[in-house]
């Protein structure tokens, strides 16, 4: 006959539990998150580094997050509710019936009105507006489009040779299917400063 007390039921549910846990938390938490890294990086080389853009042998950016544009010589982003911190992606969340939302569309539509020198029903809709994220690397053709006037200007470049440029960076819906017609702007300014090299983008 035993001289040990049987172990309390409760004391074996709690072991199990725990033991399922741990279990768990190693597989699905450490284990599963460094498999997928690490095919990410077989895989795909290229996006699990950040997509990043080289530009005379040092990157300039990625082409999966926006950055700003200043200078009249290059294409200009979408507006950015985070100002293009990648830390801080997100959309502004404001309603499409709070005013301080229209506000801002009105100012950014004028403003972009008079840096392209087109009427403000011209102006895009994707040049007034923040994407989701706040980090959208494209824009539209028309959006590219409409800016092509300015960019020549700056450039001493004829402005049909930037009109041909933009259509040489309109990229499909993906898989023919899915989204629009989009152009990536760091490429395409990328591929301006290619035509003569100058500063890199800024």
């Amino acid at each position: 006959m035993s001289t040990h007390d049987p172990v309390p039921d409760n004391d074996v549910s709690l072991r199990g539990a725990f033991g399922l846990s741990l279990v768990a938390l190693l597989v699905m938490g450490l284990l599963y998150s460094l498999l997928g890294a690490a095919l990410g990086r077989v895989l795909f080389p290229g996006q699990a580094g950040g997509s990043i853009v080289e530009h005379d042998g040092s990157a300039a950016g990625s082409a999966l997050v926006a950055q700003p544009f200043v200078a009249d010589r290059y294409f200009q982003s979408r507006p950015s509710a985070p100002n293009y911190d990648p830390m801080s992606a997100a959309g502004s969340n404001q309603a499409r019936s709070n005013p301080e939302l229209r506000k801002r569309i009105d100012d950014a539509r004028a403003a972009a009105a008079a840096r392209e020198g087109i009427a403000a029903d011209a102006v895009p809709d994707d040049l007034v507006t923040q994407s989701g994220s706040g980090l959208d690397p494209d824009i539209t053709p028309a959006g590219a489009r409409v800016q092509a006037a300015r960019v020549a200007r700056a450039r001493g470049l004829p402005q049909a040779q930037v009109e041909a440029l933009i259509e040489q960076h309109v990229a499909p819906p993906q898989f023919g299917l899915f989204g629009r017609p989009r152009v990536n702007v760091l490429e395409l300014n990328l591929a301006l400063d290619a035509l003569h090299r100058g500063a890199a983008p800024h």
